[in-house]
């Protein structure tokens, strides 16, 4: 091969060489996220995307080399994106239940939280089906805690009202359109009881986990069959081997919400 000729085929070469790392870098993984869950993702007053599920993302793209392309869906609408191809994966707090199994794929848990009921001080209600009788509950839509109470508290009375983000249940609770709230013990200690308005509310009863209905942690969903569940697994290794989760978790919590 004469001189013109191998410059040529080496120029040829290193392109093909960095169209291929330029691709590689390209990579995107589309995650589906509902912001408005503090503090596991909301927005910040810059409109920024923020919070524990978030950044637990953006961690695994980094493991896995590829950058997130992230889309805001309401709760309710992760999983029918997921299965039309509108996103690859849900880091949006989803419960790992038999349900859901039924429909989609999840990587291993990367926390584990109770579910707790939240109602006035003082109004007498207790976190037992009979107390609950004319009462109305709020329940974000399409979640293990609207499966639950529909299940078990509104059988013995309750009414269950649905919404869309459990920001919206706050301001009726405030508000008295709703006498209590079941959700996620964490996230309405963040987002309520924390807050100089919660002052007035409280954690009633024990905590829910019966896992028919709270599944066994929190996991990312993928569709069914999809490989991407297990390079997600060996990334949630990764991270949690070399310190980045515990980081992380520093930052939103002051214990360990891994779990056991």
């Amino acid at each position: 091969m004469n001189l013109k000729k191998t410059l040529t085929a080496l120029g040829l070469a290193s392109l093909a060489s960095f169209g291929a790392s330029t691709q590689a870098a390209e990579k995107t993984l589309r995650v589906g996220i509902e912001a408005a869950y503090p503090p596991f993702a909301y927005k910040t007053s810059d409109n920024r995307l923020q919070g524990f599920d978030y950044d637990i993302g953006q961690a695994l793209c980094a493991k896995m080399q590829v950058t997130c392309q992230w889309q805001e869906l309401e709760f309710d609408g992760l999983i029918p994106a997921l299965k039309v191809r509108k996103i690859d994966a849900a880091i949006s707090s989803v419960s790992i239940t038999p349900e859901r199994l039924k429909s989609v794929d999840f990587s291993d848990r990367y926390y584990r939280i109770p579910a707790k009921l939240v109602t006035r001080k003082g109004n007498g209600i207790e976190a037992i089906p009979a107390s609950l009788a004319g009462k109305r509950i709020g329940v974000q839509r399409a979640t293990n805690f609207d499966r639950y109470a529909s299940a078990t508290f509104e059988p013995a009375g309750a009414q269950i009202v649905r919404y869309g983000s459990q920001n919206e249940i706050y301001l009726d609770l405030l508000a008295g359109r709703v006498d209590a709230t079941l959700a996620s013990s964490v996230a309405v200690e963040e987002g309520l009881l924390k807050r100089p308005e919660g002052g007035d509310y409280h954690f009633v009863g024990p905590s829910f986990t019966d896992p028919q209905y709270f599944g066994t942690g929190i996991g990312i969903a993928v569709r069914k069959n999809d490989p991407l569940s297990a390079e997600l697994n060996q990334a949630l290794a990764a991270i949690r081997a070399d310190g980045s989760y515990e980081q992380i978790r520093k930052k939103y919590f002051n214990f360990d919400i891994y779990g056991e």
